[in-house]
């Protein structure tokens, strides 16, 4: 799927959430969306070239630099989009219509992992997709922590990145 299509998919799924009119903030955010998911899916996916390619690390710290920063932007936009429960299941049964859910950014970061697990290059006990997940999450922790308490008080945001990544363990033994 390219950038393009992901913009023209997010697009879609901007009239039946509308609750609260052209311009409110279910279209601030679907807008920020549109703008931020095509970038943030894009670096996923270039993980594709990356295998047994520079350091799986730094490959990594990419992914979790900008599922910092995508996180961060668009999260602060979702929660005012999101207070009331029909536009939340109407954005949930969208996201999976479009196949922009979830497993739009767990799989090329699983099967990167998975890739660089036959190259030898991360351990043979890594599972790919739990893993994946577990970058995943860290990223929007991280985000969500700065969102409410403000980015004085956690660690920067690549030093985040930093650690969630070392933490992982995927290095062979």
């Amino acid at each position: 799927m390219t950038s393009q299509d992901t913009r023209r998919l997010v697009l879609q799924m901007a009239a039946p959430l509308r609750e609260d009119g052209p311009g409110g903030k279910v279209d601030h955010f679907l807008a920020l969306l549109q703008d931020r998911l095509p970038l943030w899916l894009g670096v996923l996916r270039d993980l594709e070239h990356r295998a047994g390619r520079g350091q799986v690390r730094d490959n990594l710290f990419v992914v979790a630099r900008a599922g910092i920063d995508y996180y961060a932007d668009v999260q602060s936009a979702a929660m005012p989009a999101f207070t009331s429960p029909a536009v939340t299941v109407r954005f949930r049964h969208a996201l999976k219509a479009n196949g922009l859910g979830p497993v739009a950014e767990l799989t090329p970061l699983a099967s990167y992992l998975r890739e660089e697990r036959l190259l030898g290059r991360v351990s043979a006990e890594v599972d790919p997709a739990a893993s994946a997940r577990l970058l995943l999450a860290g990223c929007f922790h991280h985000a969500c922590i700065e969102l409410f308490v403000g980015a004085g008080d956690e660690p920067s945001r690549d030093a985040a990145a930093t650690e969630i990544i070392r933490e992982l363990r995927l290095e062979p033994r």
